[in-house]
């Protein structure tokens, strides 16, 4: 086998560990949630009893149970909302010129790995060492981010999100929401946009994806003078593996909201399915792509689709 060859691989496999990771942090974090609640006495909405909630209010149930969906849980405004953060940052980044956004979308990039460190650790560690954590990964992302830090960050904001929010939903409506935004992704992808986004987001070093080199030593790269490398149009000239902060925080978010309503074996199901849609992926770019760019999420939602029916 050729270096280069192997080298190809090693991206493939390091994307697959940290999916593999993301998965791990959402079956440790998402338990002790819970218990953390109860020990605060903290009351917050959990997941409601229909299967697919799709907008906020009262929902009589096929038992003729009447319960009270709020937003948090209702499909139809997770979606506006999430279309609409897509469509607001789209036409930001046109409009806008970079030199303007980037101090601030790097401080929003930096607040959002803070919380995700804080979560990650305020559940094992003291509330003042979480904190500590917390406001030192984001102040170093924030003024030094390297790659690998970059990629812990981003894993810890992903995982969080995903335990978190995973409460608040049922599987049934977060396998929803995968499928909508797999068919937003195959578009995205076939017109360009998400590459075109990807790139304006790399030069303000402010990308919400993970970044794999083909080439260790370039882990410790800096993003603020090296951004501009992350994205190339042509695959034999890109110098790293991109995958998409999304395809594994909707994942992570399945996965969380399968625990909260079915426990941690189902919850490792649907992470392995995940896993193999994303194996799926890399095999279908690899062996009729080329290498060029594809969509993560429909594979990875047919996955987890087959999951869902799985422990059904």
């Amino acid at each position: 086998m050729s270096m280069k060859r192997l080298t190809k691989l090693n991206t493939v496999y390091l994307g697959l560990l940290l999916f593999v990771v993301a998965q791990m942090l959402i079956l440790l974090v998402a338990p002790r949630i819970n218990p953390f609640l109860d020990e605060n006495n903290i009351e917050i909405p959990t997941q409601p009893s229909a299967p697919i909630a799709w907008w906020p209010g009262e929902v009589t149930l096929p038992s003729g149970e009447v319960i009270d969906v709020p937003a948090s849980s209702a499909l139809g405004p997770i979606l506006i909302y999430i279309f609409a953060a897509v469509a607001v940052l789209g036409l930001t980044l046109y409009k806008i010129p970079l030199t303007a956004l980037k101090a601030l979308l790097r401080l929003l990039f930096a607040l959002l790995f803070s919380w995700g460190a804080f979560i990650a650790t305020v559940f094992y560690v003291p509330l003042p060492l979480a904190v500590a954590v917390a406001v030192a990964f984001g102040a170093f992302w924030f003024l030094i981010p390297l790659v690998w830090l970059h990629n812990l960050v981003l894993i810890l904001a992903v995982s969080s999100l995903g335990a978190v929010f995973g409460r608040f939903i049922t599987p049934w409506t977060a396998m929803a929401i995968i499928l909508a935004l797999a068919v937003y992704d195959f578009l995205a992808v076939r017109f360009k946009f998400m590459l075109w986004m990807a790139d304006r987001l790399s030069q303000i070093s402010a990308l919400p994806a993970l970044i794999i080199p083909k080439s260790y030593s370039e882990w410790n790269l800096n993003l603020k003078k090296h951004g501009e490398k992350m994205i190339e149009a042509n695959p034999a000239g890109r110098e790293y593996s991109i995958l998409g902060g999304g395809d594994i925080a909707f994942p992570c978010l399945l996965t969380a909201s399968v625990y909260f309503a079915q426990g941690l074996k189902p919850a490792a199901i649907i992470a392995v399915l995940g896993l193999l849609g994303l194996v799926s992926v890399y095999a279908i770019q690899a062996i009729f792509l080329k290498g060029k760019p594809m969509p993560a999420l429909p594979p990875i939602a047919v996955f987890t689709l087959v999951g869902l029916l799985i422990i059904r």
